[in-house]
């Protein structure tokens, strides 16, 4: 389970279960629910490479989203298990 702490959004927490690299599960705390649920349930089964250039650069207000947020925590997940590409 990889935990990210978004910043500038609703949102305050995602949960990532990733194995060999594709998205298994995506909890989120707090946020738009309805939308937020729809975004974790489009994740399940994509590669954490292509749910980063789905989302990066999404921008709502405060010049982030909540999937640019998530593009950030998976980024981030990528640079902490070494796999930054």
């Amino acid at each position: 389970m990889f935990t990210y702490y978004p910043k500038g959004v609703c949102s305050t927490r995602y949960d990532f279960d990733i194995q060999d690299g594709v998205i298994r599960h995506v909890a989120i705390q707090n946020g738009c629910r309805g939308n937020l649920t729809g975004i974790s349930k489009l994740l399940e089964g994509m590669t954490v490479q292509d749910a980063i250039e789905r989302m990066q650069g999404v921008i709502c207000r405060n010049g982030t989203s909540c999937p640019d947020q998530m593009a950030k925590a998976l980024s981030a997940y990528l640079s902490q298990e070494g796999d930054g590409q």
